[in-house]
């Protein structure tokens, strides 16, 4: 199965390896989430906690996160949640250092190939309405967007785009 045997491919010039995170990485994936996702939380008007990721132990004991592995260093992070009959893909995540390199698209085509080998019919996630290169980024992968509406957590009133991805 894809998600426990490492996948290893060039990406613009650079070797990764698609894994499942492993529990001793979890200090590792956290650092590349944060410094992804502090930007876009700031656009959004809000802060990053320090116990934003209080999941993700739980999250990587369960196998639900991969990682982009950059000769041992882990440079890209998607962490996933298991539904009925879809991969939700919670977070992506890509080191500020290899942005714009096609890392982010790398790690979405591992993550169809994920998807499945699980069985899942769809992908699917959530980002800001407000996130133009991210909506663009998921819908040339073949998501399509299918609600707009309010964050359901209510920690900013900025608009949500529901996309998914038929496999």
């Amino acid at each position: 199965m894809l998600g426990a045997a490492p996948t290893e491919d060039q990406v613009g010039g650079m070797s990764f390896i698609f894994r499942i995170a492993q529990p001793s990485e979890c200090a590792d994936a956290d650092r590349v989430l944060r410094a992804a996702f502090t930007p876009y939380l700031a656009k959004l008007g809000r802060e990053m906690p320090p116990d934003y990721y209080k999941w993700l132990p739980a999250s990587i004991e369960c196998g639900d996160v991969f990682v982009a592995d950059e000769d041992g260093r882990v440079v890209g992070v998607a962490a996933t949640e298991r539904r009925e009959a879809e991969l939700f893909l919670d977070r992506l995540a890509v080191a500020p250092s290899k942005q714009g390199t096609g890392l982010g698209r790398w790690l979405l085509q591992r993550l169809d190939e994920v998807a499945r080998e699980r069985g899942n019919c769809t992908v699917s996630l959530i980002t800001a309405e407000m996130m133009d290169h991210l909506i663009r980024l998921y819908r040339s992968h073949g998501f399509e967007i299918i609600h707009r509406g309010p964050p359901d957590h209510g920690k900013d009133a900025h608009i949500r785009v529901h996309m998914v991805k038929r496999l």
